[in-house]
Parts: C-alpha cells; sequence; structure tokens
C-alpha cells in the first residue's frame, strides 16, 4: 500500500514540476544565460531571440507577446538548478 501511494506522490510531483515550469503543448520556453532585471531589456532580449528563430513577434505590453499571430501571456520564473539560478522565461499561449 505505501508503495502504491510513494508512486503516486511521485507522479502528482513530476506533473506539478512540468506544469510550473512550462512544459505544455503551445507554451515557448526560453532559458538566458544572462540575468534580466530590467523589464525593458527582458523583453528586447525575448523579441531578438525569437526573431533570430524566425518568428514575427510583437509586444502588447502588460507582459503580452503576438508571436507568429497567436496571443502569449509572458510569465517569470527563477529556479535553482545545481546550486545556481536560472532565469526561465515562459510564454504562456493565452487562449
Amino acid at each position: 500500500m505505501s508503495i502504491i501511494v510513494f508512486i503516486t506522490a511521485s507522479i502528482g510531483l513530476l506533473l506539478l514540476f512540468n506544469w510550473l515550469m512550462g512544459y505544455r503543448k503551445g507554451n515557448i520556453t526560453i532559458d538566458f544565460e544572462e540575468r534580466y532585471f530590467n523589464q525593458k531589456e527582458y523583453v528586447e532580449a525575448i523579441k531578438n531571440k525569437l526573431e533570430n528563430e524566425g518568428r514575427e513577434v510583437y509586444y502588447e505590453g502588460n507582459g503580452r507577446f503576438k508571436i507568429d499571430g497567436k496571443h502569449y501571456l509572458f510569465i517569470e520564473r527563477n529556479v535553482s538548478m545545481g546550486g545556481v539560478p536560472m532565469q526561465r522565461t515562459i510564454l504562456k499561449l493565452d487562449e
């Protein structure tokens, strides 16, 4: 019985972690080498990265982007990976 609870809890934690880190169909995740503290510089870095990938990007303000005709919401996550803080950018598809 305790093995079933352990397996169920492990699967639940894995799914929660994946959801928090933006691993969902339609989302765009970007990890930058640099940390951005200034919102304007951060938005410019996102735009440049996506434009270099060949996407059409417009920043609409208030954390909203229009990428290839679809609307996305900008979410920033700070995660510790191996003791080093990482700034993860998640662009969530706004349905």
